[in-house]
């Protein structure tokens, strides 16, 4: 499969995250939700890994690479957190555009920090995006 199709799959699968955490928080402590999500998530993803057969590779991986992957682990624990709280409190509809704002921000950082070059693709579906947040956001 190509990047493109994996990339669908994953915006079906967040669609479904912020529908079932809409349903999942409600009477539940948004903390205490994303810490169970969490345990399920670490079984899953091990499960895939040991099935694939290349849980061993985790000695492999260079210190500078895992630096970088705990940072990672450390911004999703926190998108996560904030994002149940956002989903506790209010709408799907309204929260879930608010938080694809991460597109418009990851397009940016990227041209920052990964040195990618803008292209009017990018840079015309980060604005698009954004105005699509703001009218989410403004417009009842």
């Amino acid at each position: 499969m190509s990047w493109a199709v994996y990339a669908l799959l994953s915006a079906f699968f967040a669609s479904l995250v912020a529908i079932f955490g809409k349903i999942g928080v409600k009477d539940v402590d948004s903390n205490l939700a994303v810490a169970i999500r969490t345990i399920i998530i670490v079984f899953f993803a091990w499960g895939v890994v040991l099935l694939q057969g290349n849980a061993a590779d985790m000695f492999k991986i260079s210190k500078y690479s895992m630096i970088f992957i705990v940072l990672s682990a450390l911004a999703t624990g926190a998108s996560w957190m904030f994002y149940y709280k956002a989903l506790q409190l209010g709408e799907v509809s309204r929260v879930a555009p608010i938080d694809k704002l991460s597109i418009a921000l990851t397009i940016i950082l990227a041209f920052i920090f990964l040195a990618e070059k803008p292209t009017v693709g990018n840079v015309l579906g980060g604005t698009l995006v954004t105005l699509g947040v703001l009218s989410t956001i403004y417009i009842k």
